[in-house]
């Protein structure tokens, strides 16, 4: 009798929980949000990318960012957007300017939030740059641009 080699189930991490902590609301997140682009839109280098694709009223940037974080954090379900596709277009970004945007939204969180709740912040950013660094500038060629040596 021979045993047959079984690969284990994949296996799922855990859907993230919400953070349910006092002082962590629409409010504080909308705070986060603000004083974190005002950083953004005075950054000598991230400043002008903003400047180029949100032309006059920041409003409804604002509030859409806020509804993003809130999916983020609070699993609300505010957010509707799709931020690969609207990152995609920014030809002009590089991999290094998302260091500068974690640089200043880990400063941001740090100011607002006690450590453990800025840490999830924090965590969370770093996985959402990571995936849109990857969508950005880390594509397989395709196996008929691929060349055969």
């Amino acid at each position: 009798m021979t045993s047959k080699s079984v690969l284990p189930d994949r296996v799922r991490p855990a859907a993230e929980q919400p953070l349910v902590r006092s002082g962590v609301d629409r409010a504080s997140i909308g705070a986060l949000v603000r004083k974190f682009y005002s950083r953004v839109r005075t950054d000598k280098r991230l400043g002008p990318i903003f400047a180029r694709e949100i032309v006059g009223d920041w409003e409804p940037h604002l509030e859409k960012m806020t509804d993003f974080w809130c999916s983020v954090i609070l699993k609300s379900g505010d957010y509707h957007g799709r931020p690969v596709p609207a990152h995609m277009k920014l030809n002009d970004v590089t991999e290094s300017d998302f260091d500068i945007w974690l640089a200043l939204f880990g400063e941001t969180a740090s100011e607002l939030f006690i450590d453990e709740i800025a840490a999830v912040f924090i965590e969370r950013a770093e996985r959402i740059a990571t995936s849109l660094k990857l969508a950005m500038f880390f594509r397989l060629r395709s196996a008929a641009s691929a060349t055969v040596e």
